[in-house]
């Protein structure tokens, strides 16, 4: 059964004796929590590593946005709000260093207290906490957030609540979640869950709100102001009640932070190119190495930085929908492979300077190794053999092209492939055992010109295997509406990956995202070896352990055939006004949001 704080036994509070054991183990508030080991900062520390103490403040900067926004709720399903603004105008328990695969310290949280198999956790507050309106933070808002998010907010958050058994108050500024199972990444989760104010929803419908009620936070900026779809323009708050906090020395450094919508990527980097945007980041390494060279840049004006990060590859790539054939047999999605033409396309779009996407996880120490399984790895898949796809034992790569247009030898094997699945040619046209043709549609977002060539070079290819591909470009709103209802067949997919996966696998991989709209399984796929490699990652003990567990996980993704991957983004490129000044220490997550702009800053 779900948790009701509203009936919580107050009676406990009074005189409350907390008796910290667990696991024959004892537990003790601390500054910060850490996945595996112990965090890398002392009680003391005085800032974070990436971030400068003596930054100075102030400064306006001017970001870009393609599509637009109608709410300015980033918390709820309903609507489209800008991405930055959650990670901007709002707070959590505890805040994460970006230099660490996976540790927290207190932010409106003092200290973190957990049992030894992280069964329950438990966070005090900061006295000196404030919603930006100047009203403390308090344990009841704080479990109603929990509550909120957990019953009526976005299903990024509904994971977590699903799994937590109780939630109590256990003092005048303490909480305590305990968890259902047997999963230890959930005290770190819990610590990030974003805290909202709740007197300002008494009477009103949270999950239905959009540009009316923009939700109070805690956070360094709030709204200055706004017009839907156009633009929308943060400033620092002057009173924020966290500016001294050691975690908070050195960051949120910029005075006002506006944020402009473009109806594409071309008219904003033109925006750019005239000085209407203070930065801007760059995906395509053959435009960073011929298109930056306008004025601005080469008066020094403009600034190219390029930023180093160590996180895995991530999927960037085209996602095909399992939920509808043909994508549901993997025999079709392995001939889509074979006859998307890498080699030709990256020459094509980015001069060959950025190299394929391997694997989820590849590029980084939790990457699936080349050839047979072995191992811990073999052992886990081993027990879960009849779910697996072709390759996931015996080895699996990427099929490679021989570079030219036509790529003929990777055409034939692709054909085979679907002869196997029941397709062949028919009066020039690929048709099933019925008759009907081959024929999908690709779903893209307005101003995605790039994806738009590179399906119109991948089109070409399935022509001369009788398929006809059809290309159906939306604006933001009806893009995020059709994703949320998996109403595509095929489309783009971005999906970033961390140095230690989580709960979030579940909401990425997860059979409960076959059929509940917004979730991020945008390929359907429903596997239980995924899921049981999941569940193994979250109760894992050892370094050892988790590692094998995510490198099956990547095995079993890999091989589901599920993305046709595009190219790395294997560094951080950021154009970006002289007069921006960033650390010279770089975060290992160096091109994450919590970097730039957050501990960036202005000089005239």
């Amino acid at each position: 059964m779900r948790p009701d704080f509203f009936s919580l036994r107050r009676s406990l509070i009074a005189g409350f004796t907390l008796i910290c054991l667990a696991g024959n183990g004892e537990a003790e508030s601390v500054h910060g929590i850490a996945m595996y080991g112990e965090p890398a900062l002392p009680p003391d520390f005085v800032s974070l590593p990436y971030a400068n103490p003596d930054a100075p403040k102030g400064g306006r900067v001017v970001f870009g946005n393609t599509g637009g926004f109608d709410s300015l709720n980033p918390f709820v399903l309903k609507g489209t709000a800008p991405w930055q603004f959650r990670f901007w105008g709002y707070e959590s328990l505890m805040g994460r260093s970006w230099d660490e695969p996976f540790t927290l310290y207190g932010l409106l949280a003092e200290s973190v207290e957990a049992a030894p198999d992280r069964s329950w956790v438990e966070f005090t507050l900061r006295e000196e906490a404030r919603f930006s309106d100047g009203s403390p933070v308090t344990v009841e808002d704080v479990l109603w957030s929990y509550q909120i998010l957990g019953e009526e907010g976005h299903p990024r958050y509904r994971g977590l609540w699903s799994q937590i058994a109780s939630i109590e108050q256990t003092g005048p500024r303490s909480i305590r979640l305990t968890f259902s199972g047997d999963n230890r990444e959930l005290a770190l989760i819990a610590g990030l869950r974003p805290i909202l104010k709740k007197a300002q929803w008494e009477g009103k419908d949270f999950a239905a709100s959009g540009l009316d009620d923009i939700p109070i936070g805690t956070g360094p900026y709030v709204v200055k102001d706004f017009e839907a779809g156009r633009f929308l323009t943060l400033h620092r708050n002057p009173e924020y009640w966290g500016r001294d906090l050691p975690f908070r020395r050195g960051t949120h450094n910029l005075d006002e932070m506006r944020i402009e919508f473009y109806g594409d990527g071309t008219v904003l980097f033109e925006a750019f190119k005239a000085g209407e945007l203070t930065a801007i980041r760059e995906f395509n390494a053959e435009k960073w190495d011929r298109q930056y060279d306008f004025p601005a840049v080469e008066r020094g004006d403009v600034i190219k930085s390029e930023i180093p990060h160590q996180r895995p590859s991530g999927m960037t790539g085209f996602v095909m929908n399992t939920r509808r054939a043909p994508f549901n047999d993997w025999r079709v999605r392995e001939a889509m492979l074979l006859a998307f033409n890498f080699e030709y396309i990256n020459d094509t779009m980015t001069g060959g300077a950025q190299p394929r996407i391997a694997s989820y996880f590849s590029n980084s120490v939790l990457g699936m190794q080349p050839g047979p399984a072995a191992g811990a790895v073999r052992e886990l898949l081993e027990s879960h053999v009849d779910d697996l796809l072709p390759g996931a034992l015996e080895g699996y790569a990427l099929p490679v092209g021989d570079g030219s247009a036509r790529n003929r030898g990777n055409l034939r094997a692709a054909m085979k492939f679907l002869n196997e699945a029941g397709w062949t040619v028919q009066d020039g046209e690929l048709r099933d055992a019925q008759s009907r043709p081959f024929r999908f549609q690709v779903l893209l977002r307005q101003g995605d010109g790039d994806m738009q060539t590179v399906i119109e070079l991948y089109a070409r290819a399935l022509e001369r295997l009788g398929i006809s591909v059809e290309t159906t470009t939306v604006d933001n709103a009806q893009f995020t509406a059709r994703q949320t209802a998996y109403d595509f067949d095929m489309t783009t997919f971005r999906r970033d990956l961390s140095l230690s996966p989580g709960n979030e696998q579940r909401l990425y991989w997860g059979s409960d995202g076959v059929e509940d709209p917004g979730s991020r399984n945008l390929m359907g796929m429903d596997s239980p070896a995924a899921e049981a490699m999941i569940d193994r990652m979250l109760s894992t003990e050892t370094q050892e352990e988790f590692t094998a567990a995510v490198r099956a996980l990547d095995r079993i993704l890999t091989t589901g055939r599920y993305v046709i991957p595009i190219w790395q983004y294997d560094v951080g490129r950021i154009a970006h006004s002289r007069h921006l000044k960033y650390p010279e220490h770089l975060p290992i997550y160096g091109d994450r949001p919590g970097f730039m702009p957050d501990v960036w800053w202005y000089e005239d």
